[in-house]
C-alpha cells in the first residue's frame, strides 16, 4: 500500500464539467504515478518541480486509484469521509475540495446543512445524513485541540453565517452566488453593539449585508 510519494511533476490535468477531480502525473524513480487530487492541490503543483504528497491508495473489486494530498490532515479527513455511509472517493474528494479540514470541522460543529449542500452532488437529504455520519467517522479530526480552538474562535460568526447560507438557499441563490456574497461580508461583522450576543439579530444583519453584496451595493 502506498502512503506517500515524492517526485517530479510530469503533467497536470484540470477537472472537467463532469468531475471536480484533477490529476497529477508524478515521476518517482523512473515510474510515473497518476494521482487524483483536488483543485486546490493542483494549484500548488508546478510542472517539472519536485513535490511531496500524502497518498491514499484506494482499492475496488476490479480497480485501484491513488489520491494525493498536500497535508496529512487532508488525507485523514478524506479517509474519515470514506467511512461514512454511501460516501465514495468521488464524493469524499468533492467535500475536501470544497471544505479543507478546518472548515469542515466548523461546518459539522455548526450543523451547517446549507454549507454541505454547496458540495457538488450533495442535496439537502444527503447533507442531513452526512452531518450525522461524519460526526462519528471524523472523530480524530473533531477531537483535535487545534481544530477545537479554531472552532471556539469562530463559532458565533460561523453559526450566523450558516443561518444566512440557509436563508439565501431558500431564496433561490446558487452555491457560487452564496459563496461570493459571504466572502464579501467581513468576519464577525456587527452593524451595531446591540446585536452582540443575539445570534438571530447577527444573522439578520449578515443577511442584509450579503443581499447588498449580491445586489452590487
Amino acid at each position: 500500500m502506498i502512503g506517500s510519494l515524492r517526485g517530479r511533476v510530469l503533467g497536470r490535468t484540470s477537472p472537467t464539467e463532469k468531475s471536480v477531480a484533477a490529476e497529477v502525473l508524478l515521476e518517482v524513480a523512473g515510474v510515473g504515478y497518476r494521482l487524483t487530487v483536488t483543485v486546490s492541490t493542483l494549484s500548488r503543483v508546478v510542472n517539472d518541480a519536485e513535490v511531496f504528497l500524502f497518498v491514499h491508495h484506494h482499492f475496488w473489486e476490479n480497480d485501484q486509484r491513488l489520491y494525493g494530498f498536500f497535508s496529512r490532515e487532508e488525507r485523514d479527513a478524506f479517509e474519515g469521509l470514506l467511512g461514512a455511509h454511501k460516501v465514495g472517493p468521488a464524493l469524499a474528494l468533492a467535500i475536501i475540495g470544497t471544505y479543507p479540514p478546518t472548515e469542515l470541522v466548523t461546518v459539522l460543529a455548526t450543523d451547517d446543512v446549507a454549507a454541505l449542500c454547496q458540495v457538488p452532488g450533495v442535496g439537502a437529504k444527503t447533507a442531513q445524513r452526512l452531518l450525522v455520519d461524519l460526526k462519528s467517522t471524523l472523530v480524530p479530526l473533531l477531537d483535535s485541540p487545534a481544530h477545537a480552538a479554531a472552532i471556539d474562535l469562530t463559532t458565533d460568526d460561523q453559526r450566523a453565517r450558516a443561518d444566512v447560507r440557509e436563508a439565501l438557499t431558500s431564496l433561490g441563490y446558487g452555491p457560487d452566488e452564496i459563496k461570493r456574497a459571504l466572502a464579501a461580508v467581513p468576519a464577525n461583522a456587527e452593524p451595531d453593539n446591540e446585536m452582540v450576543g443575539n445570534s438571530a439579530a447577527e444573522a439578520g444583519a449578515l443577511l442584509k449585508l450579503a443581499l447588498r453584496a449580491l445586489a452590487g451595493d
